[in-house]
């Protein structure tokens, strides 16, 4: 199977090849490495593995673990093929295609894009502000392997952020920034593997990906989440 693995680790000569080594004996076969930070001496950085499906992860956290100063952040399944920036334009380009379905476009890409689990495109109401919590948010769109009903947390149109719910789902929200439309991206805990949080990076490109989305559909946005309209009899 293809596993995340994020790992911290010290940003000096060396250590990127011992976690490497690491990996390799470990069973694992590095298919993409992505470096999310480099700051104050510590990098972040995701592999991208094969891993035998039949071997026990725990053999690689004990192997990584063994590595001064490395911390290993999450390990957990990925799906689909590796991703690069290249992959953003291309799903531009197809929601620019055929955009009466390019909101279900962008959300069912989405989790592919950024190794998590599930997406949804929530409509926050117009009166968030004065509820609770600000809760309210309903479904307008979800992909695929999202649950039904889906597990919002408590979804506000006001930035793109990430955020950590109770029973330890990450989320990474960001917002069209018209008609309370927000899109939220879902990485769960499963009882052998535990995913990392989303990284402002991925954030970050989570958000211009919906920016640019917003640009490129305009008015459909408005309409998402509307009742269908009556047709009149004769």
């Amino acid at each position: 199977m293809l596993l995340r693995v994020r790992v911290t680790l010290p940003d000096r000569p060396g250590t990127l090849g011992q976690v490497a080594r690491t990996l390799g004996v470990s069973g694992a076969d590095i298919v993409q490495v992505v470096v999310l930070e480099r700051l104050g001496g510590r990098a972040v950085d995701d592999f991208t593995v094969v891993w035998p499906g039949a071997a026990r992860v725990e053999r690689l956290l004990a192997g990584l673990a063994a590595i001064p100063g490395v911390r290993v952040d999450g390990v957990w399944r990925a799906i689909g093929a590796p991703t690069t920036t290249g992959q953003d334009a291309e799903l531009l380009a197809q929601v620019a295609a055929n955009p009466a379905d390019g909101l279900a476009t962008l959300v069912d890409a989405v989790p592919g894009l950024l190794a998590a689990d599930w997406a949804v495109a929530a409509v926050v109401p117009v009166d968030w502000a004065s509820r609770s919590g600000g809760g309210g948010a309903t479904v307008g769109y979800a992909s695929w392997r999202a649950p039904v009903p889906a597990r919002l947390p408590e979804v506000t149109p006001l930035r793109g952020r990430s955020m950590t719910t109770p029973d330890g789902t990450h989320h990474a929200i960001t917002p069209f920034g018209r008609a309370g439309l927000v899109l939220v991206v879902a990485r769960e805990r499963s009882e052998t593997l535990s995913a990392a949080a989303f990284h402002s990076t991925e954030v970050d490109r989570l958000t211009q990906l919906v920016r640019a989305c917003a640009v490129i559909l305009g008015d459909r946005l408005d309409l998402v989440g509307s009742p269908p309209p009556v047709v009149a009899g004769p």
